[in-house]
């Protein structure tokens, strides 16, 4: 079995046991406030992006409720992919839910997303804890410039490789007292394998395995410029975006929106 495959059963375990309730009103959010979901300065980012007539998708979408907001925001058309089915079902049904009828959600390996949506897309988005479920970062940029048109954008919205340095509560190395620790080597070539359960979604419970893996930002930046697409913008910021916030405002580069655009 690949780590692809284990990662998937290990993400619909996840949702067959999330927390009661939990999705289930994104839509009464998306009627009322426009791109919800998105925290301030990725919403300022994307508030000055013309979205008139474009094509939009979302690599890794979830339950869908970024790409709902985004194309509701205007954009002409989306499609969100991800390779959990039972996730994509919420995803479909607050997209219903919400009247939105321009969206679609593709069940896929993001790397097996097919031939068809090849040079279709003018924007794609890739949100917090995407890039660390593929081992290599070629191949997942080749599926991006490749789904991109001409001049379209990737934004990457995710948490900053040296986020993966640092001990975190309920790690054996964390110590509340001493913040300023780096514990692990920013260029870990292990992959991460965690039996814990996917505590945003369903809390921890002995799980099935969730792999991942770590990339420094000279290898997002090269990989995307191999795969001729140019980086227009990185900006870094000093708050997390998906681990926990003990280690906010303290300095440490911990997420980060780089923009690129195929050339």
């Amino acid at each position: 079995m690949s780590y692809f495959d284990s990662n998937r059963e290990a993400w619909e375990e996840a949702f067959e046991k999330r927390f009661s309730g939990w999705g289930d009103n994104n839509h009464t959010r998306l009627k009322s406030e426009k791109l919800a979901f998105f925290d301030s300065d990725l919403k300022a980012e994307l508030a000055q992006m013309d979205f008139k007539g474009k094509v939009v998708a979302h690599f890794c979408c979830n339950n869908g409720r970024e790409l709902l907001s985004l194309v509701d925001f205007g954009a002409k058309s989306g499609v969100g992919f991800d390779f959990a089915e039972n996730i994509l079902e919420q995803a479909q049904t607050t997209a219903e839910k919400a009247g939105i009828t321009n969206c679609s959600f593709v069940v896929t390996n993001i790397l097996e997303i097919p031939e068809s949506y090849h040079n279709q897309f003018d924007f794609i988005l890739m949100t917090v804890g995407a890039l660390p479920w593929f081992e290599d970062l070629d191949l997942l940029f080749d599926k991006v410039a490749s789904c991109l048109k001409n001049g379209g954008l990737v934004l990457i919205n995710e948490a900053h490789p040296l986020t993966f340095m640092l001990p975190f509560p309920g790690e054996e190395d964390f110590d509340e007292n001493h913040l300023d620790r780096l514990t692990y080597s920013y260029f870990r070539k292990e992959p991460w394998l965690e039996t814990n359960g996917m505590d945003y979604l369903a809390g921890t419970y002995p799980s099935k395995t969730f792999t991942s893996f770590t990339h420094t930002l000279g290898s997002i930046i090269n990989a995307l410029s191999t795969k001729g697409m140019k980086v227009i913008k990185l900006n870094e910021y000093d708050y997390d975006v998906g681990m926990g916030d003990v280690y906010d405002g303290r300095g440490f580069p911990l997420s980060y929106i780089l923009i690129a655009e195929k050339g």
